[in-house]
C-alpha cells in the first residue's frame, strides 16, 4: 500500500480522490490545514505528497518549502490558482509536478505511479556496493558493515567517487576535478591528508590496507 498525505481544504474534493486513489492501492491521508499535514509528516513517512495551494493560515507555497527544507518526497501541486507564477515558484521551491483544478483523477493517478516508478528507479540505480561498503546517494549515505560512516562533505564526495570508479586507478587530479567540496587548488598532500582521515574512520591501515590503495605516482584505488 502506497501512503500518500493529501493537504487539501476542500474536504469534499480530497475525500472523493482519497475514495479513488485507494481501487490502485493507494492510502491517502488528508489534512485539511497547512501545520496539521507538517504534523503529519513528522508522524509517519509518505511516499507522496498532493499539495493544495490556497489554505488556511499558511499558503500552499509557503508549505511547499517548509516541507523541502526536511523531506525529498515528491510533491504533486494541484491548485485552481493558474497563474504562470505560482507553477513557476512552486517548481522553484521543490514541487516535482503541477496540476491545474479542476483534474481528472485518472490523470492524477497516472502522474503519481509516474512519479512513484521514477523514485523506485532512482533508488535502484543510485546504490553501489565494493567489499564491505555500501554508497546510497539517495539518501547521501555510505555504510561500512551495516554502520553508516560519519564524513565530512570533502571525505564523503572522495570516497564515493572512488566506490563509483569501480576498482579503477583514480588520480589526485581527477579527484580534485569530480569532487565538488574540494578546492581546485587543493595541492596534492591536501587529498593524501584527506585520504588518511578517510582510512582512520574506515580501520584501514596505511601500511596494509584492505581496502584504499595507493598507487605510486598515481592516486588510489578502492579493492573490490
Amino acid at each position: 500500500m502506497t501512503n500518500i498525505l493529501m493537504i487539501e481544504d476542500d474536504l469534499e474534493l480530497a475525500e472523493i480522490t482519497a475514495e479513488y486513489l485507494e481501487k490502485f492501492e493507494m492510502k491517502v491521508d488528508i489534512a485539511h490545514e497547512p501545520y496539521i499535514g507538517l504534523s503529519k509528516l513528522a508522524l509517519k513517512e509518505y511516499q507522496l505528497i498532493i499539495l493544495d495551494l490556497s489554505l488556511p493560515g499558511l499558503d500552499g507555497l509557503e508549505v511547499c518549502e517548509e516541507i523541502r527544507k526536511k523531506y525529498d518526497t515528491p510533491i504533486i501541486i494541484s491548485s485552481a490558482r493558474h497563474d504562470i507564477t505560482d507553477k513557476v515558484n512552486a517548481l522553484e521551491l521543490g514541487a516535482d509536478d503541477y496540476l491545474p483544478k479542476p483534474y481528472n483523477p485518472k490523470e492524477l493517478q497516472a502522474r503519481i505511479k509516474s512519479h512513484l516508478r521514477r523514485i523506485s528507479n532512482t533508488k535502484s540505480v543510485l546504490a553501489k556496493s565494493v567489499k564491505d561498503l555500501v554508497y546510497d546517494q539517495y539518501k547521501h549515505t555510505i555504510s561500512m558493515k551495516g554502520q553508516e560512516l560519519l564524513l565530512t562533505n570533502a571525505e564523503f564526495d572522495i570516497l564515493s567517487y572512488l566506490i563509483k570508479k569501480e576498482g579503477g586507478v583514480v588520480s589526485r587530479e581527477e579527484l580534485v576535478y569530480n569532487c565538488s567540496s574540494i578546492s581546485e587548488d587543493s595541492s596534492n598532500k591536501s587529498i593524501d591528508v584527506i585520504i588518511s582521515r578517510i582510512r582512520q574512520k574506515m580501520g584501514d591501515d596505511p601500511k596494509t590496507p584492505k581496502y584504499i590503495h595507493s598507487i605510486r605516482g598515481i592516486g588510489y584505488k578502492l579493492t573490490q
